[in-house]
Order: C-alpha cells, then structure tokens, then sequence
C-alpha cells in the first residue's frame, strides 16, 4: 500500500515521490534495461533516460496500478533508442555481470541470455517481460500493446524456440526461466 500512496503523489507532482519509486524497481529497470542492450554503461543509460522520460511525463500516468508497465515500457522504448543509436549487435562480453550466482549456473545463465538474445523482437520481450520482470500475462499485453492470447502464443513460440537452441546442449529452459538471473 506505501507504493501506491507514492504512485499518487509522483502523479499529482510530487518529484521526491518518484525518485523513491524509481529507487525501489532501479534493480529491476537496470536488470532489464541490460537484457536489451548487453552493455554496462548502455544499461545505465537507459534506466537515467527512463527516469527522466518518467520525471517529464509521471502527471500523464492515468491510472497508478499501470504505474510499472508504464515505466516498464518508458525503457523498452529508451533500450531500443540506445541500440539504434549504436546501431550494434547486442554484444554478449559482459553477460557475467547480470548473472548473480557465480555457481555452475552460471554458464546456463549465459547460455540461456544468447538463446534469448537470437529470438524475434516480439517473443524475446514477451520471455523478458515475463520470466525476468515477472509481469502477468496482462502486463505483459499492456507493455507490448497486444492481446493477451498474443503474449501466450509468443511465450509458448519463444520457450520451443529456447528449446531448440539449447536442447543440443542438455539444458531444461524452463528449469532456467524459472530461476531469477
């Protein structure tokens, strides 16, 4: 309940309010914000764009329970701007830094970030938004501007895809989603 009294006065221009918030999720932005670009300082970025984007356009935010997937799709848009701008390939020299655990996990990690980095546009944000930002099916509709049963059939497209890349190499990629890289 706290975020939501927060989400109300960010909306209504309470500044400090919305750097609280952006404090709370920047773990989060960051994380997905590096699952787009593949880069450190890219990443980085992308989340001060985001905040800034949010800190210019927070009053037109209708409804507060929208308030992530709003933010949400503030830095999908902000991860592609960064990328057109560089015009690159999403680079994998830095994957090791998004993995937490430094266990044999890690090498799956990796594995499953370049899978995930060789899918379509629409089913690698539907698999990030879903497995690593933990949004419904609803939210990740909302964030993507498509209808859920949409979001399913790219969930459902992505994961056999993700099966395929690394069933060769003995990975269970629903074994791998369901851990938090």
């Amino acid at each position: 309940m706290r975020e939501q009294k927060l989400i109300k006065k960010a909306i209504q221009g309470d500044k400090e309010c919305l750097e609280k918030l952006l404090v709370i999720h920047g773990e989060q932005l960051y994380r997905t914000a590096f699952l787009y670009v593949r880069d450190r300082e890219d990443a980085l970025d992308v989340v001060q764009e985001t905040s800034y984007k949010a800190f210019l356009s927070i009053g037109q935010l209708k409804k507060e329970e929208y308030f992530l997937t709003w933010l949400t799709k503030i830095l999908i848009n902000c991860s592609y701007d960064i990328l057109k701008k560089s015009k690159k390939e999403l680079p994998l020299h830095n994957l090791v830094e998004l993995a937490t655990d430094k266990s044999e996990h890690s090498e799956e990690s990796l594995d499953l970030l370049e899978a995930i980095n060789r899918l379509n546009n629409n089913q690698k944000n539907a698999i990030i938004l879903f497995y690593f930002q933990d949004l419904p099916i609803s939210g990740v509709a909302e964030v993507m501007n498509i209808p859920e049963n949409t979001v399913k059939t790219y969930l459902s497209r992505g994961k056999r895809r993700l099966k395929k890349l690394l069933g060769g190499i003995g990975y269970d990629e629903e074994r791998i989603l369901s851990r938090s890289i």
